[in-house]
């Protein structure tokens, strides 16, 4: 996890990026078929990575200075492929958090540096265009840390056919839907849920009143409350509030940046509104936003990606969830966080790909990444079960921030979606 408290604050300029994004994918769409790239043969596999270092996205990427060495260390001796063996290029680009940048650097990476592979990571500001210039370009792509729905149809994903050359491995809607009944469950209310979501790609797409989460709650017998999509810069959420409140909501869910759901959530206090729960998704995955709340932060739910106890080990390194998380702490002096189970599982998926792939060719790399089946740090990947073609999905769990000495554990509370991943406390009310 992060501890870069300026990260909180950075984030809430998202929203100029995401409406930067939209005119990515839309020019990136309106291209069709561009020439292969040539590339010359030797024995080098290079392999491009976009990440956000630098930005107010640069939290998701904090981890890199951990699992890029420890990628290349497990590479050093090279990589077999069909029989010969080949030395591994990592060439990293940082995004700076900008789509404009993300779409310039993979440009880049394909056209000059003549990658083999491409990974990109965090948030669809970052692999929507990093995808885009690969599919146009004919380059495979794994990407991860990006809801699939907003991955997928942005980029006007087709779920018949999916996409050539672009594959993505996260979670979608319809889990965290799943995920969202079950801790509802978790504690006796009256079934009225709060539902605040802004008017950006998150909001609108978990918010949507057909395909979001808003008919998976009301078919599990809840009353919603939604005042309406919102500006995510307005700083004053007492209309919100008293809606809540006077619907007697004893539920709450959002999908907010955390500084934004940290002044809805210190109002709502000031303004004497406490839910039962409050499932603040995407809001609370990173320490600083923990540590920003202070005692307000005191058991609220959250969707958990990856854990220390979840029960899977790498195959690149052979660490354990549990070891990788404290070597992790270990080397860095910063607490364990999501993201760092799934960056680590990027380079893992790469890595087997290409000890797979039949020669160091775009087709066989392809077909490579069709075939996965690959037992991960995060759990079991394999594109060919969908959701839609192109896409991998993975499992999350419920969580809740538990008082423990000073400060808060994030217990695993509810497993009911995935079994295999052993609870390690019991839910309380907030």
């Amino acid at each position: 996890m992060t501890t870069n408290d300026r990260s909180i604050r950075a984030s809430a300029s998202r929203r100029d990026i995401l409406k930067s994004t939209s005119a990515i994918i839309g020019s990136a769409a309106a291209l069709s078929f561009a020439p292969r790239i040539a590339r010359a043969q030797s024995k080098r596999i290079k392999i491009g990575l976009v990440t956000p270092t630098t930005g107010p996205l640069a939290f998701f990427a904090e981890c890199d200075t951990y699992v890029i060495p420890q990628f290349r260390q497990a590479v050093a001796n090279g990589i077999q492929v069909g029989g010969a063996t080949y030395d591994v290029e990592l060439i990293v680009k940082d995004s700076q958090s900008n789509p404009n940048r993300a779409s310039s650097v993979a440009s880049d990476l394909i056209l000059n540096d003549k990658v083999d592979l491409m990974l990109a990571a965090h948030t669809p500001e970052t692999t929507n265009p990093v995808a885009d210039q690969c599919e146009i370009n004919g380059v495979p792509c794994i990407n991860t840390d990006a809801p699939w729905q907003s991955w997928f149809f942005p980029r006007h994903g087709d779920p018949a056919k999916g996409f050539k050359w672009t594959y993505l491995f996260f979670f979608g809607v319809e889990q965290i839907g799943a995920m969202f009944l079950d801790v509802f469950a978790g504690v006796p209310t009256n079934k009225t849920v709060a539902m605040l979501y802004a008017n950006d790609t998150d909001g609108n797409a978990l918010g949507d009143a057909k395909t979001g989460i808003p008919p998976m709650i009301a078919k599990g017998g809840y009353k919603l409350i939604d005042p309406g999509r919102f500006d995510p810069s307005i700083e004053n959420f007492f209309t919100q509030i008293q809606a809540f409140k006077s619907g007697g909501a004893e539920v709450y869910t959002s999908a907010l940046d955390p500084p934004v759901f940290i002044n809805f959530w210190t109002q709502a206090a000031q303004q004497g509104w406490k839910p039962k729960i409050a499932v603040p998704g995407k809001s609370i995955e990173f320490p600083p936003a923990i540590k920003a709340l202070g005692p307000l932060a005191k058991n609220l739910c959250i969707e958990v990606w990856w854990s220390p106890n979840h029960p899977f080990k790498s195959h690149m390194t052979g660490q354990t969830s549990a070891e990788l998380a404290a070597d992790y702490t270990a080397k860095t002096g910063k607490p364990w966080y999501m993201v760092l189970g799934y960056k680590h599982a990027l380079f893992e998926v790469a890595t087997d790909v290409l000890k797979r792939a039949k020669a160091v060719e775009p087709d066989a790399i392809r077909e490579s990444i069709l075939a996965t089946e690959y037992e991960s740090i995060i759990g079991p990947l394999q594109w060919k079960k969908g959701p839609v073609p192109s896409v991998c999905t993975t499992p999350i769990v419920g969580g809740q921030y538990q008082e423990a000495g000073n400060g808060f554990d994030l217990k695993i509370i509810n497993n009911h979606e995935y079994p295999i991943i052993k609870t390690t406390g019991t839910q309380l009310p907030i």
